[in-house]
């Protein structure tokens, strides 16, 4: 008999084992693979009357980044098999090709939308939301249809068997997930009302769903639900840092959100990923390269006005304004201190004293919204183990940064970040020791090296 007791444990449970999913939902090894249309090339023999919405399909798997988990590094196509980190265990993605005996071949419309859309697989188990279901909720029908059609009809089946879940029990347990799904999935949407011609609706509605945004730009609660799935005017897109790294907040904020970025500019990042001013790196740069650099213009403008209608976190920020005597002091020796001889032995090369980069290659440190992030996670992450640009078809050259574990200590990394954030006109605040030292542990990168300071 289950008793209160039983039901509090399993509740807690499925908050613990279930929500970490959602926290923790990036592979150890994410695919990289280029594809065209950045979904799996279509199959030939289409039946005639699924055509166009196998096109529309492929249109929407590109668009909600479906082969980033679904492929394994050197895997085929959406064949599953990438791991899926979490503190207590591994998950790994499932076969989603056409496959009747391991893939979802055997999938009806209504078994994919229970799936896709409410979490459920076809033999009633409920989903990790590692798969993001709960923004997929909010999918109009017809796309789940055009999808449906596209992973049936479109995609190569591939025979790989699914892998077991490498977590302990009780926590393996997936019963108690329906508790999580209860409290924290949004209704499922069953209208086509977000069929708007308006940009910025049609710019909403793949912000909150398919292209499921919130997964990574969204804070989460202790019981790791995203704190919003919807403009709340604070939480939503405020960022939230994922797989060691910051993901950076989406709202108006001039300092450390878009609000300094123009419309052209998110087209611009989204598009090519990179602008003037900025880079992407880390899982963005992956979104680029397989997801949105192959989405329409009209799209990739209809979210960039959706993004530009958030209001700030902060009210009443004011913009940076640039001041050049960090850059006069290195320029003259006068800047002695760590930091600015660790910048100019490691760093000055490439974005320059004046802090200004070069544009669309290094990245500018003066007024970067990414630098002025009160949480430095990224910086630090970048700083330790380097990062590379995405390769497009708008800008295919792939410009790298090495990475510095091995040569900079705790000390070093934190002073040389503490001086970017207070040169050039920025205000952010200094960067500890313990704070690097934790990223360095939770990335793994190299110790650091070892020096009489550090006795």
């Amino acid at each position: 008999m289950i008793t209160k007791k039983h039901l509090r444990v399993a509740l807690v449970s499925s908050m613990i084992a279930g929500a970490a999913w959602a926290a923790y939902a990036f592979a150890d090894n994410p695919a990289s693979t280029p594809v065209a249309g950045a979904a799996a090339t279509v199959v030939a023999g289409i039946p005639a009357d699924q055509r166009q919405l196998v096109q529309q399909g492929q249109y929407l798997a590109s668009a909600g980044d479906c082969i980033a988990c679904h492929t394994a590094k050197g895997g085929k196509p959406f064949a599953g098999g990438l791991g899926i980190a979490s503190p207590i265990g591994k998950i790994y993605s499932t076969n989603i090709t056409p496959d009747k005996d391991t893939g979802i071949g055997n999938y009806t419309l209504e078994d994919f939308d229970q799936a896709l859309r409410h979490g459920i697989a076809k033999n009633g188990v409920m989903l990790y939301p590692a798969m993001p279901y709960v923004s997929y909720a909010k999918v109009k029908p017809s796309d789940v249809k055009a999808l449906y059609a596209y992973f049936m009809y479109g995609v190569q089946p591939a025979s790989q068997a699914n892998k077991a879940a490498d977590i302990p029990w009780p926590l393996s347990m997936r019963w108690p997930l329906s508790f999580w799904r209860m409290m924290y999935a949004p209704p499922v949407v069953t209208d086509e009302s977000s069929a708007s011609n308006d940009p910025v609706l049609r710019g909403k509605y793949l912000v909150e769903g398919l292209a499921h945004c919130s997964a990574c730009h969204t804070a989460r609660a202790v019981t790791l639900q995203e704190r919003s799935l919807t403009d709340d005017g604070k939480w939503f897109l405020s960022g939230g840092v994922i797989d060691g790294y910051l993901a950076k907040s989406l709202r108006g904020d001039v300092n450390d959100g878009l609000g300094s970025w123009s419309e052209a500019e998110i087209v611009e990042f989204l598009k090519s990923g990179r602008t003037a001013h900025s880079a992407a790196f880390g899982g963005m740069a992956e979104v680029v390269e397989d997801s949105t650099q192959h989405m329409s213009d009209a799209d990739l403008t209809a979210i960039a006005r959706y993004l530009k209608t958030l209001a700030p976190v902060a009210a009443g920020q004011k913009a940076m304004v640039y001041d050049d005597s960090a850059a006069k002091a290195l320029r003259t020796g006068s800047g002695r201190g760590n930091g600015a001889l660790t910048f100019l032995d490691n760093c000055a090369a490439c974005h320059r004293t004046t802090g200004n980069g070069y544009g669309g290659t290094f990245p500018k440190l003066a007024q970067s919204t990414t630098i002025n992030t009160a949480d430095p996670t990224s910086l630090i992450h970048l700083v330790l183990l380097g990062g590379q640009m995405p390769s497009t078809r708008t800008a295919p050259t792939h410009y790298g940064m090495p990475g510095f574990d091995d040569r900079l200590t705790d000390r070093d990394v934190a002073d040389v970040l503490t001086f970017v954030r207070s040169s050039w006109g920025n205000h952010a605040p200094a960067v500890s020791t313990e704070q690097v030292a934790k990223v360095r542990r939770a990335v793994g990168a190299a110790g650091q090296p070892k020096r009489a300071e550090n006795d």
